[in-house]
């Protein structure tokens, strides 16, 4: 297939790609490479997609040095002439969105780059589709819509009504627009809501890459809600497999779906909704020994209220991803804090 993945030069997106490119697809990545975070790591990444420094230059086209069947450009998708543009020139079979503006705390103090990255960035890959004719669309969602949820495990008949960041109020937006486009023009559109991912090549804003900077230049790591948190923690690995089963298997209808009962994960359109989480969630405190353990060094800890917009526990219920693909995350925390470390200490020795 030919396939755009929007966010190509983030943490998924990278990895989502190469894996693509492995297995013989044809992949156009674009992203707006924000400073977000140090765009060196961006650009890391792209190198080893084998795209060149001329990706800094806006809307150019860049062709792979090491992939025959990759290209590149650098856009935004809140730009709706150039993602149409690219609509235009490229005719995808397929479209995974995995851009956005990312981070709750973030989004607390600076709502308006969530508004036009993840609202109007994402109703334009939904324009994309609907006048190109693409008709499989896998998009990512987020365990932070569920907010104020405190049922465990999180399913996703659960409701998610209640979000406490605007980030998380954007990807539930997300999830709406798409049943919509389902619904009105036949778009096959499946949301997946991530839970904690980690791994090689991760986001420096993640507590994986702020614990292992803060252990080994001997600062405090910031121990939130006094340790009393957990989280699912998800190789990278594991969440790819899981996107590129749903690319090769696009929603469909589900033809029990009653308007009397309605089912909040499917729907009478092609539109399905499905948790990617490891099913194993891991208290905080424990994750920071399994990282001290692979660095090698102790943590000093600095003991925090809870932060605005954060929750206490995630934790995935992934029946609904069996199911349908047979498939459940299942990477041990130990092995992929392991692979992590290893890059960590690669990646900034170099």
């Amino acid at each position: 297939m030919k396939i755009l993945v929007t966010g190509s030069a983030g943490f998924i997106g990278y990895h989502l790609t190469k894996r693509l490119l492995e297995r013989g697809d044809e992949v156009v990545g674009v992203d707006n490479i924000n400073d977000y975070y140090d765009v060196a790591l961006k650009y890391g990444r792209l190198k080893e997609l084998g795209i060149s420094e001329d990706a800094q230059e806006w809307g150019r086209r860049v062709d792979s040095l090491l992939y025959k069947r990759h290209s590149f450009y650098r856009v935004d998708l809140a730009d709706k002439e150039a993602i149409e543009e690219i609509f235009k020139a490229e005719s995808f079979d397929a479209v995974v969105n995995l851009a956005a503006q990312a981070g709750v705390r973030y989004s607390i103090e600076n709502p308006d780059i969530y508004v036009q990255s993840n609202v109007v960035g994402f109703l334009n890959i939904l324009e994309g589709c609907r006048h190109f004719g693409v008709k499989n669309l896998c998009f990512a969602s987020s365990s932070s819509v569920y907010g104020l949820n405190g049922s465990q495990p999180f399913k996703t008949s659960d409701k998610t009504e209640h979000p406490i960041s605007l980030y998380a109020a954007t990807k539930k937006s997300n999830e709406l627009m798409a049943h919509t486009y389902a619904h009105l023009y036949g778009i096959c559109a499946t949301g997946l809501r991530f839970f904690t991912v980690y791994g090689p090549w991760g986001r420096p804003d993640m507590a994986p890459m702020l614990f292992a900077d803060a252990i080994l230049n001997d600062r405090a790591i910031k121990v939130f809600n006094h340790g009393n948190m957990s989280r699912d923690f998800t190789y990278i690995d594991d969440i790819v497999e899981g996107i590129v089963k749903v690319i090769d298997k696009p929603a469909k209808p589900n033809e029990s779906w009653s308007a009397l009962d309605p089912d909040i994960a499917s729907s009478s359109a092609p539109y399905r909704l499905y948790n990617i989480g490891n099913n194993a969630p891991v208290a905080l405190m424990d994750f920071i020994r399994e990282l001290e353990k692979a660095l090698g060094k102790e943590a000093k800890k600095s003991y925090l209220p809870l932060q605005d917009g954060d929750v206490v526990a995630t934790y995935a219920d992934v029946s609904d991803l069996i199911d349908k693909f047979g498939y459940k995350p299942q990477t041990p925390l130990n092995k992929g804090i392991a692979e992590f470390v290893k890059w960590y200490r690669e990646f900034y020795r170099k």
